[in-house]
């Protein structure tokens, strides 16, 4: 016995009913028009390609909400690990600082190349580039308990790496 799956309208003709509902949901969340707006764009995108999340079980106003909802903290918790990462790598303003940055970075690299190619690629989304699971896991077409695996492996493979050449930071 399979499960139905509710067939959806075409994406374009959803987007133009829809985005104004949808954006009003990611603003009150996010706070700001244009990131609000991405969200949107990013939600309507990933509907686009993979549809199928969608089961017929609810509304599809409803289910929307949802998705928009869910979207809308993820962004923000990327934004975050986002601003971290810009002002950590703002600090250095003496030569030595900087110096020292530089040769954690080289360091990072170093141990980057001891892990493996699905590793290398979750821990650089992930620590690098502030994605979240769910991004990391689309951006990569993986599994998301297969992206948490390969960030905890990568990491502790990395640290193994670093700890051994006397580098941990």
């Amino acid at each position: 016995m399979s499960a139905s799956v509710a067939v959806l309208p075409p994406i374009s003709q959803l987007y133009r009913q829809h985005r104004t509902r949808a954006l009003a949901i990611a603003r009150r969340i996010v706070g700001d028009v244009d990131d609000a707006e991405d969200v949107v764009q990013d939600v309507f995108t990933r509907l686009a390609r993979k549809p199928e999340g969608f089961t017929g079980r609810a509304a599809w106003t409803t289910w929307l909400h949802r998705v928009m909802v869910n979207s809308s903290i993820n962004w923000l918790r990327a934004r975050k690990r986002r601003e971290k990462l810009s002002y950590e790598l703002q600090e250095p303003t003496s030569p030595e600082a900087q110096a020292v940055g530089e040769e954690m970075q080289r360091h990072f690299g170093d141990a980057l190349k001891q892990v493996s190619d699905l590793q290398r690629q979750v821990l650089w989304l992930r620590e690098v580039r502030g994605f979240s699971y769910p991004e990391i896991a689309h951006v990569l077409h993986i599994p998301e308990g297969t992206v948490k695996s390969s960030l905890h492996r990568g990491r502790v493979r990395a640290l193994e790496v670093l700890e051994e050449r006397g580098q941990r930071p």
